[in-house]
């Protein structure tokens, strides 16, 4: 597989986790996160031969949040500002989304709602998104490598969720255990 080749040829992995962001301009640099319904947004300027990613939890903050890098708008900002601190020029930045799933079902689709926000962010900001994958009800594993814009998506297996069954008392001469 191209990955582990690349990875054992000395490439450098760097994992970015929920209200994280990296930034690199190393060849040899690879981004990598796990994503269920968080979003990840891959942001790279091919001239300037840097990139970077981010990881938000939710799409916008409310009023008595106050972990701001867990959030949508602020992981953005920070993420472009970081590039283009570092040479990237705005109009030569291209985006790749990940993440959004719908990991458990019955609660409300904050993924969907990650995903609806990190769209209308870059269309409002002008960047375009060249690929997505969003949605779904899999979590995944991304890497990225940003100097180059090549990202790899590989699902993860289904996350079944367990119905958690009280014991039931078993008989006093019993010497099986039954697991439910």
């Amino acid at each position: 597989m191209q990955a582990e080749a690349d990875l054992a040829s000395g490439a450098r992995s760097i994992h970015v986790i929920q209200g994280t962001h990296a930034v690199s301009d190393d060849p040899n640099t690879m981004l990598v996160t796990v994503l269920g319904s968080c979003v990840a947004t891959c942001l790279w300027d091919e001239t300037a031969g840097i990139g970077g990613m981010n990881h938000f939890l939710l799409p916008e903050a409310t009023g008595n949040d106050t972990e701001a890098t867990l959030f949508g708008a602020f992981a953005m900002e920070l993420l472009i500002n970081e590039l283009l601190k570092r040479g990237a020029r705005k109009d030569r930045l291209n985006a790749k989304l990940f993440g959004g799933g719908r990991i458990v079902s019955g609660l409300s689709d904050i993924g969907a709602k990650n995903a609806e926000f990190a769209r209308r962010f870059l269309a409002r900001e002008g960047i375009p998104c060249v690929s997505e994958s969003l949605g779904g009800d899999r979590g995944r594993r991304i890497r990225f490598w940003p100097v180059t814009g090549r990202a790899q998506q590989m699902y993860l297996k289904s996350a079944v969720a367990e119905q958690v069954v009280a014991p039931q008392p078993a008989a006093p001469d019993a010497g099986e255990v039954s697991l439910f």
